[in-house]
Parts: C-alpha cells; sequence; structure tokens
C-alpha cells in the first residue's frame, strides 16, 4: 500500500492538483473527511485534546504520552473505522522512552501507513529552540524521518 501511495501522491503532484491530508480526533471526522475527498489522514496528539475541548497547542506541551495518545486514538477509534485508506502517525520522535526503529516497526504493524513528525521542536524558536537543538531533539526528529524512509513507513 506504501508504494501505491507514493505513486498516487507523485501523480498527484505532477498533475498540479491538490493533496489533502488532515488531522482527525474523531472517528466521524475521519469518515467525514475521506467523504469529502482528502488524500490521507493524519493522527496527532492535539486531536485527542480538541476533543477535550482544549487548543491545539496542548499537544506541544508535556501534559501526556503523545506518541501513547496517538497509538490508542489510531488503533481504537480511526484505524478500524477507515482501513484501508492512508493514515499517518504523528510521532513524537524525540520521546526518551521509545526505542525508535523499533516503534516505527510497531507502528506500521498496526496499521499506519506512515510518520508525520508531530510535536515538532520546529515549532519553537529564539533561545527554547537553541536550548532543544543543544539537546538533540531536533536531529532526533531528522533521524526518525530518515528511519522512517527507510522502512517505508
Amino acid at each position: 500500500m506504501y508504494k501505491a501511495f507514493i505513486k498516487k501522491m507523485k501523480l498527484q503532484i505532477q498533475q498540479h492538483e491538490y493533496l489533502i491530508g488532515v488531522a482527525v480526533g474523531a472517528g466521524l471526522t475521519a469518515k467525514c473527511v475521506i467523504s469529502g475527498g482528502a488524500d490521507f489522514l493524519l493522527i496527532l496528539s492535539s486531536g485527542k485534546f480538541r476533543q477535550m475541548g482544549r487548543g491545539s497547542l496542548a499537544g506541544l506541551l508535556p501534559f501526556a504520552n503523545s506518541n501513547e495518545i496517538v497509538m490508542d486514538l489510531g488503533v481504537k477509534e480511526i484505524l478500524p473505522l477507515v482501513q484501508p485508506f492512508p493514515v499517518f502517525f504523528g510521532i513524537n520522535a524525540s520521546d526518551p522512552t521509545i526505542d525508535l526503529p523499533t516503534y516505527l516497526d510497531v507502528i506500521k504493524e498496526n496499521g499506519f501507513l506512515g510518520v508525520n513528525n508531530f510535536p515538532t521542536v520546529g515549532l519553537f524558536d529564539g533561545q527554547f529552540y537553541e536550548a532543544l537543538e543543544e539537546g538533540g531533539l531536533f536531529l532526533q526528529e531528522v533521524e526518525a524521518i530518515r528511519l522512517a524512509h527507510k522502512k517505508s513507513c
């Protein structure tokens, strides 16, 4: 499915067509945007916080484990309703509680087509970003995308 999706996306780009990816936080939303013509779905931790009546920026704060939120929401509430539609996992690549190569395999095994880097340290700037970069978090995100590409996920 991964190669077919990439082929379809490249064709759409060559034909100067839009690619529409929608971040969803509920099964009903997922079903609606698919029927509305979305090309793929993204599941991000911010979707869960929006369900809770909070703003999307809550997904950038340490309120909960982002990867656990996305896995739970995806596996229990979204993927069963939309398979085989392409769904991307919003991975917190700098999560110190995961072994990145193994976790990418788990993501793929659970039915996600690929990953999106979220939350990302790239959304911060100034001294805070510099401190995150010094801690190697940006490089962890780059490595996650490199590994995901290598694993075709």
